[in-house]
């Protein structure tokens, strides 16, 4: 037996085998929670083809400096922060996932 191999065995603590799994439960819970979130999201969001042609360039208007403080800029920010969250979920679920292999 080598030492380093008997030292790391002992360095993963209990409470580490049984702690991983609930956080990957947890996480999933979590990115099916925003996933459901962001396709409702997207589905209320209006169609952007009333703006103007990206073409030829977007019109100024009163509206479009104010979208943020709309109905839409807020669905747009839901959208984009659960998105982050799914994102980052998954990045935790697998890094557990290979910790708890190891």
């Amino acid at each position: 037996m080598n030492f380093s191999t008997l030292l790391a065995d002992e360095l993963q603590a209990d409470w580490l085998t049984t702690v991983l799994p609930i956080l990957r439960y947890v996480l999933f819970f979590i990115v099916v929670a925003c996933s459901v979130i962001v396709i409702i999201t997207v589905l209320m969001q209006s169609n952007s083809s009333e703006e103007g042609n990206p073409i030829t360039g977007i019109q100024e208007s009163y509206y479009s400096k104010n979208k943020g403080s709309s109905r839409d800029g807020k669905l747009k920010l839901t959208t984009i922060i659960c998105a982050s969250i799914i994102i980052v979920s998954v990045i935790i679920y697998f890094v557990t996932e290979i910790v708890n292999k190891s």
